[in-house]
């Protein structure tokens, strides 16, 4: 279990360096502000898919839908902004 949080915690912390990248990008579309923002408020609102008052389940649906949410608007990033933010992101 502790191995997978931390392969979790390594491809979310490198999505979300990306995104950050993205978003900083002149030409970042809006629809990726808009749901980074919407992700950001997912994550602050106290309104779960599964409430968190449950110990463990309640924190899965943020481990799993949060770095999913991340990684389908990087999939979706115009082409010229996806390699400006991955070049960034390595280099």
């Amino acid at each position: 279990m502790l191995k997978r949080l931390t392969l979790l915690w390594v491809v979310l912390r490198g999505d979300a360096r990306q995104l950050w990248f993205a978003l900083r990008h002149p030409a970042a579309p809006r629809w990726l502000k808009l749901g980074t923002a919407l992700i950001v408020l997912y994550l602050l609102s106290p309104i779960d898919l599964i409430p968190d008052a449950l110990p463990l389940i309640g924190a899965v649906d943020d481990l799993v839908l949060v770095p999913l949410a991340i990684h389908w608007l990087l999939k979706r990033l115009p082409p010229e902004i996806a390699q400006a933010a991955a070049k960034r992101r390595t280099g």
